[in-house]
Protein backbone atom coordinates (compact mmCIF):
# COMPACT_ATOMS: atom_id res chain seq x y z
CA UNK A 1 0.00 0.00 0.00
CA UNK A 2 1.18 3.50 -0.88
CA UNK A 3 -0.05 6.33 1.36
CA UNK A 4 0.18 9.86 -0.06
CA UNK A 5 -0.31 12.88 2.18
CA UNK A 6 -1.28 16.22 0.64
CA UNK A 7 -0.99 19.28 2.89
CA UNK A 8 -1.23 23.04 2.39
CA UNK A 9 -3.00 26.13 3.62
CA UNK A 10 -6.72 26.78 3.49
CA UNK A 11 -7.92 27.21 -0.09
CA UNK A 12 -4.59 26.12 -1.53
CA UNK A 13 -6.14 23.49 -3.80
CA UNK A 14 -5.30 20.32 -1.83
CA UNK A 15 -8.60 18.63 -2.61
CA UNK A 16 -8.39 19.60 -6.28
CA UNK A 17 -4.91 18.08 -6.55
CA UNK A 18 -6.04 14.92 -4.77
CA UNK A 19 -9.12 14.47 -6.93
CA UNK A 20 -7.19 15.21 -10.12
CA UNK A 21 -4.71 12.46 -9.28
CA UNK A 22 -7.58 10.09 -8.41
CA UNK A 23 -9.30 10.84 -11.74
CA UNK A 24 -6.09 9.96 -13.59
CA UNK A 25 -5.51 6.74 -11.65
CA UNK A 26 -9.11 5.57 -11.48
CA UNK A 27 -11.44 5.91 -8.51
CA UNK A 28 -11.51 2.15 -7.98
CA UNK A 29 -7.78 2.15 -7.27
CA UNK A 30 -7.66 4.87 -4.60
CA UNK A 31 -9.03 5.32 -1.09
CA UNK A 32 -9.47 9.03 -0.36
CA UNK A 33 -9.50 10.49 3.16
CA UNK A 34 -10.09 14.11 4.16
CA UNK A 35 -8.52 15.20 7.44
CA UNK A 36 -11.49 17.58 7.86
CA UNK A 37 -13.61 14.60 8.92
CA UNK A 38 -11.30 14.03 11.86
CA UNK A 39 -12.02 17.23 13.76
CA UNK A 40 -12.47 16.32 17.41
CA UNK A 41 -16.08 15.90 18.44
CA UNK A 42 -17.35 18.62 20.79
CA UNK A 43 -21.03 17.72 20.68
CA UNK A 44 -21.17 18.00 24.48
CA UNK A 45 -20.51 21.75 24.23
CA UNK A 46 -23.03 24.43 23.32
CA UNK A 47 -22.98 25.85 19.79
CA UNK A 48 -21.55 29.13 21.10
CA UNK A 49 -18.75 27.23 22.85
CA UNK A 50 -18.07 25.15 19.75
CA UNK A 51 -17.87 28.28 17.61
CA UNK A 52 -15.11 29.67 19.85
CA UNK A 53 -12.75 26.72 19.32
CA UNK A 54 -9.59 27.26 17.27
CA UNK A 55 -10.19 24.81 14.43
CA UNK A 56 -6.99 25.80 12.65
CA UNK A 57 -4.68 24.48 15.38
CA UNK A 58 -3.22 20.97 14.91
CA UNK A 59 -4.74 19.90 18.24
CA UNK A 60 -8.24 20.49 16.81
CA UNK A 61 -7.86 17.19 14.96
CA UNK A 62 -8.26 13.67 16.30
CA UNK A 63 -4.99 12.50 14.79
CA UNK A 64 -4.91 9.46 17.07
CA UNK A 65 -8.02 8.12 15.35
CA UNK A 66 -6.69 9.05 11.93
CA UNK A 67 -3.39 7.29 12.65
CA UNK A 68 -5.29 4.22 13.87
CA UNK A 69 -7.39 4.19 10.70
CA UNK A 70 -4.31 4.37 8.48
CA UNK A 71 -2.82 1.44 10.35
CA UNK A 72 -6.03 -0.54 9.83
CA UNK A 73 -5.96 0.20 6.10
CA UNK A 74 -2.36 -1.02 5.93
CA UNK A 75 -3.55 -4.22 7.59
CA UNK A 76 -6.17 -4.53 4.81
CA UNK A 77 -9.06 -3.77 7.17
CA UNK A 78 -11.95 -1.44 6.36
CA UNK A 79 -12.58 1.70 8.41
CA UNK A 80 -15.53 3.88 9.38
CA UNK A 81 -14.65 7.54 8.99
CA UNK A 82 -16.64 10.12 10.98
CA UNK A 83 -18.58 12.74 9.01
CA UNK A 84 -18.13 16.30 10.22
CA UNK A 85 -20.89 18.90 10.06
CA UNK A 86 -19.25 22.31 9.65
CA UNK A 87 -22.46 24.25 10.14
CA UNK A 88 -22.91 22.78 13.63
CA UNK A 89 -19.22 22.22 14.43
CA UNK A 90 -19.88 18.60 15.41
CA UNK A 91 -19.68 15.08 14.05
CA UNK A 92 -22.75 13.50 12.58
CA UNK A 93 -24.34 11.03 14.98
CA UNK A 94 -26.03 9.05 12.22
CA UNK A 95 -23.60 9.05 9.31
CA UNK A 96 -20.16 7.52 8.74
CA UNK A 97 -18.11 6.76 5.65
CA UNK A 98 -17.25 3.11 5.05
CA UNK A 99 -13.85 3.01 3.35
CA UNK A 100 -12.09 -0.06 2.05
CA UNK A 101 -8.31 -0.64 1.80
CA UNK A 102 -6.72 -0.12 -1.58
CA UNK A 103 -3.30 -0.06 -3.19
CA UNK A 104 -3.28 3.73 -3.00
CA UNK A 105 -4.49 5.86 -0.09
CA UNK A 106 -4.57 9.64 -0.45
CA UNK A 107 -5.13 11.80 2.61
CA UNK A 108 -5.41 15.57 2.36
CA UNK A 109 -5.67 18.25 5.02
CA UNK A 110 -4.21 21.33 6.65
CA UNK A 111 -1.99 19.49 9.11
CA UNK A 112 -1.19 16.24 7.33
CA UNK A 113 2.52 17.13 7.55
CA UNK A 114 2.42 18.91 10.92
CA UNK A 115 2.00 15.82 13.09
CA UNK A 116 5.17 13.72 13.42
CA UNK A 117 3.40 10.41 14.02
CA UNK A 118 1.02 10.93 11.13
CA UNK A 119 3.85 12.09 8.90
CA UNK A 120 5.66 8.82 9.62
CA UNK A 121 2.81 6.88 8.00
CA UNK A 122 3.19 8.68 4.67
CA UNK A 123 5.17 7.24 1.76
CA UNK A 124 4.92 10.41 -0.35
CA UNK A 125 4.53 13.82 1.27
CA UNK A 126 3.11 16.65 -0.85
CA UNK A 127 2.69 20.34 -0.07
CA UNK A 128 0.40 22.51 -2.19
CA UNK A 129 1.88 26.02 -2.15
CA UNK A 130 -0.54 28.76 -3.24
CA UNK A 131 -0.40 32.54 -2.77
CA UNK A 132 -2.24 33.82 0.34
CA UNK A 133 -4.52 36.22 -1.56
CA UNK A 134 -5.76 33.40 -3.80
CA UNK A 135 -6.29 31.13 -0.81
CA UNK A 136 -8.35 33.63 1.20
CA UNK A 137 -10.58 34.43 -1.78
CA UNK A 138 -11.27 30.73 -2.28
CA UNK A 139 -12.01 30.33 1.42
CA UNK A 140 -14.46 33.23 1.41
CA UNK A 141 -16.43 31.70 -1.47
CA UNK A 142 -16.39 28.24 0.09
CA UNK A 143 -17.43 29.36 3.57
CA UNK A 144 -20.29 31.49 2.25
CA UNK A 145 -21.70 28.99 -0.24
CA UNK A 146 -20.91 25.67 1.44
CA UNK A 147 -20.87 26.46 5.15
CA UNK A 148 -23.35 29.34 5.46
CA UNK A 149 -20.97 31.76 7.14
CA UNK A 150 -21.02 35.55 7.05
CA UNK A 151 -18.26 37.78 5.70
CA UNK A 152 -17.69 39.16 9.20
CA UNK A 153 -17.24 35.71 10.74
CA UNK A 154 -14.84 34.69 7.95
CA UNK A 155 -12.87 37.92 8.44
CA UNK A 156 -12.61 37.44 12.20
CA UNK A 157 -11.64 33.79 11.95
CA UNK A 158 -9.00 34.47 9.32
CA UNK A 159 -7.24 37.14 11.39
CA UNK A 160 -7.63 35.40 14.76
CA UNK A 161 -6.80 31.80 13.89
CA UNK A 162 -6.36 30.96 10.19
CA UNK A 163 -3.47 33.31 9.41
CA UNK A 164 -1.50 32.84 12.67
CA UNK A 165 -1.92 29.05 12.61
CA UNK A 166 -0.81 28.92 8.98
CA UNK A 167 2.33 30.87 9.83
CA UNK A 168 3.05 28.87 12.99
CA UNK A 169 2.33 25.32 11.80
CA UNK A 170 1.30 24.84 8.17
CA UNK A 171 3.94 26.88 6.35
CA UNK A 172 6.79 25.37 8.43
CA UNK A 173 5.53 21.85 7.59
CA UNK A 174 6.47 22.48 3.97
CA UNK A 175 10.05 21.49 4.81
CA UNK A 176 8.91 17.88 5.25
CA UNK A 177 7.44 17.64 1.74
CA UNK A 178 8.96 15.36 -0.89
CA UNK A 179 7.04 17.24 -3.60
CA UNK A 180 5.87 20.87 -3.64
CA UNK A 181 3.12 21.77 -6.12
CA UNK A 182 2.77 25.56 -6.58
CA UNK A 183 -0.75 26.89 -7.29
CA UNK A 184 -2.52 23.59 -6.60
CA UNK A 185 -5.09 22.50 -9.14
CA UNK A 186 -3.80 25.01 -11.68
CA UNK A 187 -0.47 23.19 -11.88
CA UNK A 188 -1.13 20.51 -14.48
CA UNK A 189 2.54 19.54 -14.71
CA UNK A 190 2.82 18.98 -10.97
CA UNK A 191 -0.36 16.91 -10.88
CA UNK A 192 0.78 14.87 -13.87
CA UNK A 193 4.17 14.16 -12.27
CA UNK A 194 2.55 13.03 -9.02
CA UNK A 195 0.15 10.84 -11.01
CA UNK A 196 2.98 9.27 -13.03
CA UNK A 197 4.94 8.57 -9.84
CA UNK A 198 1.89 6.90 -8.29
CA UNK A 199 1.09 4.92 -11.44
CA UNK A 200 4.64 3.60 -11.43
CA UNK A 201 4.01 2.16 -7.98
CA UNK A 202 0.83 0.47 -9.19
CA UNK A 203 2.74 -1.33 -11.95
CA UNK A 204 5.62 -2.57 -9.79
Amino acid sequence: MLIIGIAGGTGSGKTTVARSVIDRLGRNKVTFISQDNYYKDHAHLSLIERESINYDHPLAFDNELLYEHLQQLREQRSIQVPVYDFSNHARSVTEKLDLQPNKIVIIEGLHVLSDEQLRGMLDIKVFVDTDPDVRILRRVLRDIHDRGRSIQSIHDQYLNTVKPMHEAFIEPSKKYADIIIPEGGQNEVGIQLLSILTEKYLTT
